[in-house]
């Protein structure tokens, strides 16, 4: 079981398996909310502890579509913690336990900023990667 909470503790979730990934974004819109580096969960994985009713959404304008979620309370990024989907990005930096997974990539390195210095072996991409 992997435990994930904001800074204030009104939102608590669990998840009974390892995400599947992790990644960093260094774009700004990423940075600007403080959700840079996330992991992929599954819904079925994904269970809801308490205080569901704090998250609070950022909804982007078009071109852009991610939408943001977030602590009202403290703040806290939470990634896309509300979705649909199968698979979803969450922000890393709410898991209170070790995610097992490590960094595999970075995207949108063109625009990291020039005081960040990626210091991992992962894999760097100019932009959003492409399966190839």
């Amino acid at each position: 079981m992997i435990r994930g909470s904001c800074c204030c503790g009104a939102i608590k979730f669990e998840l009974s398996s390892a995400p599947s990934m992790m990644g960093t974004c260094h774009c700004s819109r990423c940075r600007k909310v403080g959700a840079s580096t996330f992991v992929f969960v599954t819904k079925d994985s994904f269970r809801w502890a308490q205080g569901q009713e704090f998250v609070a959404r950022y909804e982007p304008e078009p071109p852009f579509k991610y939408v943001r979620c977030f602590c009202q309370k403290c703040g806290t990024a939470l990634g896309e913690i509300e979705s649909q989907q199968d698979s979803f990005p969450i922000a890393a930096n709410c898991l209170d336990d070790d995610p097992v997974v490590r960094n595999r990539f970075h995207e949108f390195v063109i625009n990291k900023p020039a005081w960040y210095e990626i210091g991992d072996d992962a894999k760097q991409f100019a932009e959003h990667p492409v399966k190839s």
